[in-house]
């Protein structure tokens, strides 16, 4: 719940409060009262062989990972390391583990753990594929025999990363507060690409952090969106001459260079982006335009042949350079193959009329004509359909003052996965009703912090607050919940900061209640990755067709009902939520509210005397642009006391890794 009262300003002033409510869901009156937080309770889930399930990993665990392993007779026990195909060193992130019967075609699944280590016990003898999957890396597999001899079975699997899983940032760490201030804004500019105004605010920051590489590099990405490409290569070459392996002002300049047709130069920072990271196909694909149009054609066949290795079908432009390249070394027949590959993948390019010309010029040409008159000397001038308008994108992440769009913002999920979406929800939603029978009432000390932001996110105002925050829950009849929170300090709007008092925004993991979940539209997006752990997102829409009774606003005695929409990551091993946002569907025009965004965490508090371990959030945030302001607010929770237990149970903190219900793991 919001609730806000403007200023009193001048004999018309009146007060107007606002309330968001997110109390009024249930097919069958299913009640919720403001309530700051979800409470979820760690079930025993035990799944069998079936597809899409779980197995048991409580069974012979010490710690994180199995040392004393037990398996029932006529089964064995699967041991797997996962190593990156780049550091030839444990993975640094949690992945999935799908073990495939392949006589029975079920499945079992498993995450890694510390070590980046995954033990699947109960495994019944026979012969299995095995597939991991991690964000950020192509998907592998290789076949495992479980025999009666070998009761353990040590299997190793590499990860090669997946090239199109490029990330680009600035580093502000060495520019002044001011400068900082500036940047962001400068950022802000370029994101609406409002390119003359970022100029203006580069220029400020350049007035007091000179000869800064962040800096450097987005006066680059200014000048390259501007298309003044001899201004972006010379911003790039001073931020390279600072820090020579920068991946992304490599790939920048290449692209620079090959824009301004200077294939020569071109070359060299391409070359260094290839040996930097050869496992991603753009740099590869760039390198081989450079080498096309030099003439070069052995070693431009060479890189667009790694593109494709490396890329497979996202890297299909390098199908196009290497039928150029082909064709002037004189091997038609297979140029044209390749050619055919590049129109059958991408069958509305505008480059369709080009290379249909070359294909029947190729065909028309006597065999070897191509070798008699001599190295280079194609009569089909293929090296001029350029393939460089098919490259895609780069784009620096910038950060305007309120998050992505959930539309907008793709997290990375690994290729090829298929989600178990009613497994997901069927489990997820159980751990969201199995509280109502865990849980009465819950302390906690809550910290608020509040700011008013300018339109580029910069601070105007900041405030923060302390509470003694207390929520109950409870199921006095069947279908119909009660939730209720209050702050001890009771105070009147006045006393929060900008008159905004904000309560209910946890309870947004009610979407996947029982009771809630079909009055939303489910799709799974695949399997991703949050801070380490194997995640599947979720993504939700209100349906039109049905009731809007998780989120609403009020103004006097009128309410108006807001339709959400957002993302949910859920655990792949127990099925947790750990982080959801959401944000309005569209705005609302009629109060004056432009834009909502919230982010909320999750993690586990264990009470030690009675072993329960609930999880609680961590933080909520919200960013909201109500009445032309824009405001920040981020509530923090932490002592939590849990009295439906014991009333004088210790109070603790929840954590983001390493207790009895959350495996360790390395994080992005």
């Amino acid at each position: 719940m919001i609730s806000l009262q403007p200023k009193r300003g001048g004999s018309n002033a009146r007060t107007l409060p606002t309330v968001f409510d997110r109390s009024r869901f249930s097919p069958h009156r299913l009640c919720l009262a403001s309530f700051v937080f979800l409470l979820q309770v760690s079930l025993p889930y035990a799944f069998g062989q079936s597809a899409g399930g779980l197995p048991d990993t409580d069974r012979g665990v010490t710690g994180t990972l199995y040392t004393a392993y037990e398996s029932a007779p006529g089964t064995g026990v699967v041991e797997l390391t996962v190593i990156s195909g780049t550091t030839r060193t444990p993975l640094d992130r949690q992945a999935l583990v799908k073990l495939v019967n392949q006589t029975s075609k079920t499945a079992m699944w498993q995450t890694t753990e510390e070590g980046a280590k995954a033990v699947v016990p109960n495994v019944p003898f026979g012969s299995y594929t095995v597939e991991v999957s991690a964000v950020g890396y192509v998907t592998a597999s290789q076949p495992v025999d479980m025999v009666t001899i070998a009761r353990v079975k040590e299997v190793k699997i590499v990860l090669q990363k997946d090239p199109s899983a490029i990330q680009l940032d600035v580093d502000d760490k060495e520019i002044s507060s001011k400068g900082r201030k500036e940047l962001k804004r400068a950022i802000a500019a370029l994101k609406s690409n409002n390119l003359k105004e970022a100029q203006r605010h580069l220029d400020a920051v350049q007035a007091v952090s000179a000869n800064s590489p962040p800096v450097s590099f987005l006066y680059g990405y200014l000048y390259f969106q501007k298309r003044e490409y001899d201004l972006a290569g010379q911003y790039l070459k001073q931020t390279l001459a600072q820090q020579p392996n920068d991946f992304q002002a490599l790939i920048l300049l290449g692209r620079s260079d090959l824009e301004r047709s200077d294939y020569r130069d071109a070359q060299a920072p391409l070359q260094k982006a290839v040996e930097l990271d050869g496992e991603n196909w753009l740099p590869h694909c760039l390198l081989a335009e450079s080498l096309l149009h030099q003439g070069k054609d052995v070693e431009a066949q060479a890189q667009a042949e790694a593109a494709l290795q490396k890329g497979k079908a996202a890297a299909n432009p390098a199908n196009l350079i290497l039928g150029q390249a082909l064709l002037n070394l004189g091997e038609d027949q297979e140029a044209i193959k390749v050619l055919q590959i590049f129109l059958e993948n991408a069958p509305t390019t505008p480059l369709a009329p080009q290379i249909q010309k070359v294909i029947a010029q190729a065909e028309a040409r006597e065999p070897g004509a191509a070798s008699k008159a001599g190295a280079g000397a194609s009569p089909t001038n293929s090296a001029s359909i350029d393939a460089l308008q098919l490259m895609p994108n780069i784009a620096v992440p910038l950060n305007p003052w309120q998050p992505t769009g959930i539309d907008d913002a793709k997290p990375s999920v690994v290729p090829d996965v298929a989600c178990p979406l009613d497994t997901v929800l069927q489990a997820s939603g159980a751990q969201v009703a199995q509280l109502v029978d865990d849980v009465s009432r819950f302390a906690a000390v809550e910290d608020l912090f509040h700011q008013r932001l300018d339109r580029y996110g910069v601070p105007l105002r900041t405030d923060t607050r302390k509470f003694n925050y207390v929520a109950s829950i409870a199921e006095p009849e069947p279908g119909y919940l009660e939730v209720d929170e209050y702050r001890a300090e009771k105070l009147s709007l006045a006393g929060y900061p900008d008159h905004i008092a904000s309560t209910g925004f946890a309870t947004l993991a009610f979407v996947f209640h029982p009771h809630i979940r079909d009055d939303f539209e489910m799709q799974c997006e695949g399997l991703g990755n949050w801070q380490g752990l194997a995640t599947w997102l979720v993504h939700f829409r209100q349906r039109e067709d049905r009731p809007n009774r998780m989120h609403s606003y009020k103004m006097g005695s009128q309410i108006y009902p807001v339709s959400l929409k957002g993302r949910a990551w859920i655990r792949a091993d127990n099925f947790q939520i750990v982080r959801m946002e959401s944000e309005l569907v569209k705005p609302m025009p009629q109060i004056q509210l432009a834009s909502e965004h919230q982010q909320v965490e999750y993690g586990p508090v264990p009470f030690g005397k009675t072993g329960t371990v609930l999880w609680l959030p961590k933080s909520v945030e919200i960013y909201f642009d109500f009445r032309k302001q824009r405001y920040y607010r981020r509530h923090s929770f932490d002592h939590y006391m849990l009295f439906a237990v014991n009333s004088d149970e210790r109070r603790k903190e929840p954590t983001p890794a390493a207790q009895s219900e959350l495996p360790s793991a390395a994080h992005d």
